[in-house]
């Protein structure tokens, strides 16, 4: 008969136990907990940007409810200042004459914090992994 050799399975039931740990973890208030803090990010960036001349349309930025539609979580940033979207996208003069650029400021920022969403997240799941997991 062929002597097949040693072999430790410490690693592998590790492996299991990891993987049990995994499984009990709570996903769904990771992802939470994450979209809010975009939401924040994004909700800051688009104050920031806010003309400060513009009467009460800085303090009209408020964070929605985080929603959870399929495994797709969705929070609206909201300014419910009625002028809000003629700052934001631009408008016509009073006398038609002429048109007033938009300043963005919602826009841009949505458009950054996408660029450095994929880095927040990953640090953010590193850390719960470690901390929650101990991974």
């Amino acid at each position: 008969m062929a002597r097949w050799g040693r072999c430790d399975y410490k690693q592998l039931q590790r492996l299991q136990q990891r993987m049990e740990r995994l499984q009990g973890a709570d996903f769904d208030a990771f992802c939470k907990k994450t979209a809010d803090d975009l939401a924040k990010r994004l909700l800051r960036k688009a104050t920031l940007r806010t003309p400060v001349d513009t009467g009460f349309l800085r303090d009209g930025w408020d964070v929605g409810a985080i929603q959870k539609e399929g495994s797709t979580y969705t929070v609206e940033i909201l300014n419910n200042t009625e002028y809000a979207s003629y700052v934001e996208y631009g408008h016509r003069t009073k006398d038609h004459a002429g048109w007033i650029t938009g300043r963005f400021m919602l826009t841009m920022s949505e458009m950054e914090l996408q660029a450095q969403a994929p880095a927040i997240i990953e640090k953010k799941l590193k850390k719960f992994l470690k901390e929650e997991l101990g991974w």
